[in-house]
Formats: structure tokens, sequence, C-alpha cells
């Protein structure tokens, strides 16, 4: 039947998701006490362990108990937790619910510096507590009521915004001594899932791994022996170009010398760049769908998304058991983004005079024109269908005809869209695969990516260079800034930025 398909590595997808939930979850601070002085014959002993061997001296000023040891006498104070306060250990505690104004009114990072007089690795230490005291409420207030609610069906619509970062080299590997380098940008996806109905977003991830470097992957290339391995069984295989790290050629490998020394040219040259890699869309996808799928609960599924190949095959295979069942669709819903404003205007008019002028040849008494496209494709599905039958030798089966449909209600920002829906319909009776239809859409994703792009002017569109040749991200370079699980680039700032 022609038909093929790649195997994607399960050790991959593991890792992937691993990373996804590792970098949006909050864990306390564990601190290190000392409950005892120097000598204590029960320096052994805490009041975790053994309360019986300390006194209570009453709360601290921000509502901590306090300790007193009844041997050496030494006083010690708990440190808060966040419930007592979110401000510990903050000098400028004072800035933080202006920081959050200026930040989401598109103020710049200079400007936000100047006026709340902070400096900028300030700056992006109030941008990391701004993003963990989100993702708290977010755990507290959303995540854990989702957990309990369940849903008839959910429509999701899934998207991908690209952005290019600016690839910048490691501190003391530029000048004119260092001639062969990189592209200077870089393709990053941001992966965005929202309810089609309500705009509600539930995830958003960035396919770029800040924390992994190409020393980790020499590592376990040299321990597991990667560079013998298919491409499904590798664990580094999300990485595009840097599954492993080149090694020598053995006596039986095919690989020759010069093959070898050019490959390990290219992950050289990575090197000098800073730590991260981006992560294969399609692993990043699966990371993220499976992990929707287990916090909301629904038996029914309807899925919008463009034509993207990777989108196409994480949903095919996260929610495989769904389409089999005919529990999940998938539709295809497409712009033409080569339309001007003024285009788009003319179809939004035009298609609403159209489809009243259809209601009244028909002799239908209402002029609502979401009831009038429903009664108009319920008409259209008497005839039109998405799959075709194909009748061989050894019996018959459906295939994909590729055959969409124009959606008869236009948006004035970009006229006329085209359906398609790439799961079998044909249980279905005419009225509810229009009843389907009519709910297709990609208003949420496309409301959430332009509000993280113009709110924030950190992600605001690049200048055009003086060359002509290209744009530049000077407002989105990777950042100087160190912090306890590495160096922090904009890869760490969109990804913080994206989940406010």
């Amino acid at each position: 039947m022609g038909c093929y398909t790649s195997t994607l590595s399960n050790w991959s997808i593991a890792q992937e998701l691993q990373r996804l939930v590792r970098i949006n979850s909050v864990l306390d601070k564990e601190e290190e006490y000392e409950f005892h002085k120097e000598g204590c014959i029960a320096e052994e002993i805490t009041p975790f362990n053994e309360p019986n061997g300390f006194y209570k001296q009453g709360k601290s000023r921000l509502g901590t108990q306090r300790f007193q040891c009844k041997i050496c006498k030494k006083k010690t104070s708990l440190t808060p937790k966040r419930d007592n306060s979110i401000t510990y250990n903050q000098k400028r505690s004072d800035v933080h619910h202006l920081f959050a104004k200026l930040l989401l009114s598109r103020t710049p990072v200079t400007r936000t510096c100047e006026i709340l007089e902070i400096g900028r690795g300030t700056y992006y230490d109030k941008l990391e507590l701004l993003y963990r005291r989100c993702l708290e409420f977010l755990k507290r207030h959303e995540v854990k009521p989702l957990q309990r609610l369940e849903f008839k069906e959910m429509w999701l619509n899934t998207d991908k915004m690209t952005y290019y970062l600016n690839n910048v080299r490691e501190k003391g590997m530029g000048g004119s001594r260092y001639d062969d380098v990189e592209e200077n940008q870089f393709p990053t996806h941001v992966l965005v899932s929202a309810d089609v109905l309500s705009r509600y977003v539930f995830r958003s991830d960035v396919a770029y791994d800040w924390e992994i470097t190409l020393g980790d992957i020499a590592l376990d290339t040299v321990l597991l022996k990667e560079d013998h391995l298919n491409e499904f069984a590798k664990k580094y295989v999300q990485y595009p170009k840097y599954s492993h790290y080149p090694q020598p050629s053995s006596a039986n490998d095919t690989q020759s010398k010069s093959e070898y020394y050019k490959e390990l040219v290219l992950v050289e040259r990575r090197m000098k760049y800073i730590d991260g890699l981006n992560v294969s869309s399609t692993y990043t996808t699966v990371a993220h769908l499976w992990l929707i799928k287990q916090i909301v609960k629904a038996p029914e599924w309807r899925f919008v998304t463009d034509e993207d190949n990777s989108l196409m095959t994480s949903i095919n295979r996260v929610f495989s058991k769904e389409i089999r069942l005919s529990d999940a669709h998938h539709f295809l819903c497409q712009t033409d983004k080569t339309k001007t404003r003024k285009q788009a205007r003319e179809e939004f008019v035009q298609a609403r005079v159209d489809l009243i002028d259809w209601g009244t040849m028909r002799g239908y008494g209402t002029r609502s024109l979401r009831k009038l496209a429903y009664l108009q494709m319920a008409e259209l599905f008497e005839h039109h269908e998405f799959h075709k039958e194909i009748v061989t030798a050894v019996g018959t089966h459906l295939e994909y005809a590729d055959n969409p449909i124009l959606h008869p209600l236009a948006t004035i920002d970009r006229g006329l869209r085209s359906v398609d829906c790439t799961t079998n319909l044909f249980s279905l009776v005419p009225k509810e695969i229009a009843a389907f239809i009519l709910n297709v859409n990609d208003n949420a994703t496309n409301t959430f990516i332009q509000h993280i792009r113009r709110r924030l002017s950190i992600l605001e569109r690049p200048l055009t260079t003086a060359r002509g040749d290209g744009k530049s991200y000077i407002y989105f370079q990777f950042q100087s800034k160190v912090c306890s699980n590495g160096s922090y680039n904009s890869s760490h700032l969109l990804q913080l930025l994206s989940s406010l």
C-alpha cells in the first residue's frame, strides 16, 4: 500500500519526558541545620528524629519554629517555607509586583532595570523567581483541580512557534583565530496546546535542552557504545546531528578515517559555542502530548493542527489506541498566509454575504451565521468524503483522499481556511461531521503565540541587519547569568516567559 513509518527511540522519549517534568517542577530547598554547638554529646539528634531532646523556644518573626538543644543550649530557627514567607531571602522583595507589570507591558530589560534601580543579574533572578511562583500557582490552583475533572470530549489545538535564537560562542572562543563558525541563528520550536473552545492553554514547551553538554554525550557514547547502535536504540537521538560522539574507527567499522575526522570537526566546532542543543520537535511533541494525556481525563479526543508532520505523527503515536477505536479524530486547519489584510477582509465580508444568500435561497428563517454554516455543511457531507474506498484483489480499505473543504465561516484577519480530516469518519452521519467541522479552528494557539510575542518585548520581532542578509535578535541574546543548574541562555528565558 506504499505505507511506511519511522521508529522512534523509547529511551529518548523517556529522556524528553523527564526533562519536561524536571523544568516544570518546583521543589522546596533542603536546608542543612546546625542544631548543636561543637562538641555537643547529642550532635546526632535533631528535632525531626528526636523532638524530646529539644525545647521549643517560640516562633521567629517569620512564623517559623525555634528550637533549643537541652544539652548545649544552642538555639536554631527553621527556614520558613513558601506558605510562611514567599519573599524570604529576597533583598529587593518590594519590586516584585512592579517587576511583573513591567515584564508584561513590553518594557525593555534596560528600562526595567532603570525604573526598579536593580542590576541585570537581579533582573534575571527576579524573572526566575516569578517563574517558580507561577509554577507553584499552577500546581496548587489548576493542575490539582484539573486532575479531578472529567470531560465528555476534549478539543485540543496544537501548534508550533518557530523562533530563531542567536548562536553565541563560549567565553574565550571568539576573535580572528576562530574563523570556523556555525550559523549565526538556529530555529527553535515552541510547542503550544490549548483547548479549542475555551482557549485554555494546557502546556507550552520549548524544544531546546539548555542543560545537556557534548561532554555528557561523549561519556555515554564510550560507556554504551552508542556509535554502534541503530538510531531507535540510542539514548540521545532526540538531538539531531549529535546522537553520539564520533569515535575512532575500529577494525570492523565501515566508516573511513576521513569520514570520522569530518564528523569530529563538526562536533568540536559546536563545543566552542554555549552549551545546549536543539531537541527534535517530534520527540518534544510526543512528550508534550503524553503529559497532557496523563492529566486530562476525556474518553473522546479531537485534535486540530496544521499539516506539520511532527505534530501529526506524534498524535498518531500517543493516541494510537483511541484513533483505532474511533475515539479520537484529527482535523487539519490551514490558511493561506500570503494573503494581505485587505484580501482577508474581503473574503470575510464575501463569506458572510454568500452564507446569508444561501440561507435565504434554501428558505431558512435565520440569519445566524453559525447555524447557517452548520446547515450548509450538513448538506455538503451528504456526498463529500475525506476518505476514499480502495478496492484491491485481496479486499477493500480506506485511504486518505486529501480532499479538504473551505470552512464557510471566514475570519477578518486571515480570510477563508481549508479544513480536512485524516481519520476515518465513516461511522458518523453528515450532521455529526458538520458539528465537528464547525468547531475546527486554530484561534486558541494563535492567540497565545501572539500574546507571548507581543506582550513581552524580549520576544518582539527582530531587526533587519544592515547587510540585508538576515535578521538580528539583539534583544534575545544568550544571557551570561550563571544559575545553579548551569548557564542561563535565551532558550531558558523563552521557556520561562512562555509559561508565565
